[in-house]
């Protein structure tokens, strides 16, 4: 079995300002010195993106962004590309997040271009799939995760995924008070897995497949210790020091 390392990494959404991102930026490095093979990554705002490299540059915690564009250049007034992100040196880009699907629209093809886009360029997508509470109740959780997963596999072939990091996201569990348990996450990440190694077994064993609906400190060790559950997609705990260190110590 391969020897996945873990990955915690902290999706701001739209929080961040200068000083209190340079305190947040710079208590977790002072605390993820000490991590072993657990990797941590931070994906912020795109205006804090040079912040970000300034402070974090010469350590091991990555950064990255919150969406990218599916085009590399052109007349799109708002949006940002994937060679404007690696420029800030930028290893991360989350596609495909419940909100960007859910607020603006995204579509499978949509999310399946904006992870070519990233991948062409030489980013690590996260990308994000996952299930409504009215699609789990209906019993179509693993065909809606098919879709989305395969959406991308069918554009930019299955050999990209051991080049990307996957979220599984139960939409129902992000601010709803309810959350999945370790069982129910696992049951999904195990059901991913296998999709991909029906294609192949190689990029299946390789690929990490954090978890992301409501991780805290106090759930972060029992999710991470399922045998599919590769660390977290963290949203809210991400902005409190104390949480989001608790949960990269669960990671190693």
């Amino acid at each position: 079995m391969a020897m996945r390392s873990k990955l915690v990494a902290g999706n701001w959404k739209m929080h961040g300002g200068m000083v209190q991102n340079r305190a947040l930026l710079t208590a977790i490095l002072d605390g993820t010195r000490d991590l072993g093979s657990a990797g941590v990554a931070i994906c912020v705002p795109y205006p804090y993106l040079q912040q970000a490299q300034t402070v974090l540059q010469a350590s091991s915690v990555s950064w990255g962004a919150q969406n990218v564009s599916q085009h590399d250049k052109g007349a799109y007034t708002g949006e940002v590309s994937a060679s404007m992100l690696m420029d800030f040196n930028c290893r991360y880009v989350i596609v495909g997040h419940s909100e960007r699907r859910a607020l603006y629209g995204e579509d499978d093809y949509t999310v399946a271009l904006k992870f070519q886009a990233a991948h062409a360029t030489g980013l690590t997508p996260i990308l994000c799939v996952g299930e409504t509470l009215d699609q789990r109740e209906a019993g179509i959780t693993e065909q809606v995760v098919a879709e989305q997963l395969d959406a991308v596999s069918e554009l930019v072939g299955i050999d990209s995924l051991v080049e990307s990091v996957l979220a599984y996201e139960p939409v129902w569990a992000i601010g709803t008070g309810k959350t999945a348990t370790p069982d129910q996450a696992q049951e999904v990440h195990s059901f991913i897995r296998g999709r991909i190694a029906a294609r192949s077994p190689e990029v299946a064993a390789n690929v990490k497949i954090l978890y992301g609906g409501s991780v805290k400190a106090s759930n972060a060790a029992e999710l991470f210790a399922m045998p599919d559950i590769d660390g977290g997609l963290v949203g809210g705990a991400s902005l409190i020091v104390d949480e989001f260190l608790a949960i990269c110590h669960a990671a190693k």
